[in-house]
């Protein structure tokens, strides 16, 4: 009786382990890397009022935050801003597509494809 629930521990165990190691490759095969896309959206949410008004000025923590971000990972601005939480805040993508330029970022993906919108 006892080695059959030790038996039983140990293969929900190795599942567990195996379970947990599929879905921490998942994580780090995406656009953002080993950063999940939430936590790269929030990083992001300096701005906010420039993602959603073509008029508004774009704040230097914004700024930073987008520059530090292609740097780091230039596919994860495309997949956050396209992302269903950033419709969910009210970003528009065409508007937010433009902030890297707006900010002056020299090392901008420049012509890059995001989605149906082109980087200016």
């Amino acid at each position: 009786m006892a080695s059959n629930i030790k038996a039983s521990f140990v293969v929900v165990f190795v599942f567990m382990l195996t379970l947990n190691a599929f879905i921490g490759g998942i994580d780090a095969a995406g656009e953002c890397g080993k950063t999940p896309i939430r936590s790269a959206a929030a990083s992001l949410s300096p701005c906010l009022s420039a993602a959603g008004n073509a008029n508004a000025k774009v704040p230097p923590t914004c700024c930073t935050k987008v520059s530090a971000l292609i740097k780091s990972a230039p596919k994860c601005l495309c997949a956050v801003l396209l992302s269903p939480l950033a419709k969910q805040a009210g970003i528009k993508a065409a508007i937010a597509i433009t902030i890297p330029k707006r900010c002056n970022i020299r090392n901008r993906p420049v012509g890059k494809k995001c989605g149906r919108y082109t980087v200016p």
